[in-house]
């Protein structure tokens, strides 16, 4: 049913819960995971001209580290990719590139709240890619996960 998930993390909190369930779904099905974090940049351009550099390079930095954390996280084999682009796109783009089977992401990301009033890249997805995508929501605190019969479900 899936051979390739592509898991597409901003190194956020909020994308934690996405990338486990990306992960177990990987496992359940032996299919290639491939973690891509996007530069956005729109984030590089509205910074000041003489800082864009520094702030490329920080920025490819996170995507360094949060595809470390994708990687730590599991004992299969990941191909990571980080491209600079508008995520929305580039996250479309990659998925077909690939031949995704699924792309698995988190409904919030480093922006929160602020993007519900604009819509977020994980909205864009969904209203854009051809490919199936799987938005999972981080759960509040005083939400926890149950386990029967071993599928995961909320209480």
């Amino acid at each position: 049913m899936f051979e390739t998930i592509v898991v597409a993390t901003d190194g956020s909190g909020s994308v934690r819960r996405a990338i486990d369930v990306a992960l177990d779904l990987a496992e359940r099905f032996d299919a290639e995971i491939h973690c891509l974090y996007v530069v956005d940049e729109g984030d590089v351009a509205s910074s000041p001209e003489r800082l864009r550099g520094e702030m490329r390079d920080a920025l490819e930095e996170r995507g360094r580290e949060a595809i470390a954390e994708v990687r730590e996280s599991t004992d299969s084999e990941v191909v990571t990719v980080i491209r600079e682009g508008h995520p929305a796109s580039v996250i479309d783009e990659y998925a077909r590139g690939v031949d995704a089977d699924m792309v698995a992401m988190g409904t919030r990301g480093r922006h929160g709240e602020n993007r519900f009033l604009i819509g977020s890249v994980a909205e864009r997805v969904v209203r854009t890619c051809p490919i199936p995508v799987l938005t999972v929501r981080q759960l509040a605190a005083d939400e926890g996960e149950t386990e029967l019969s071993g599928t995961p479900e909320r209480a």
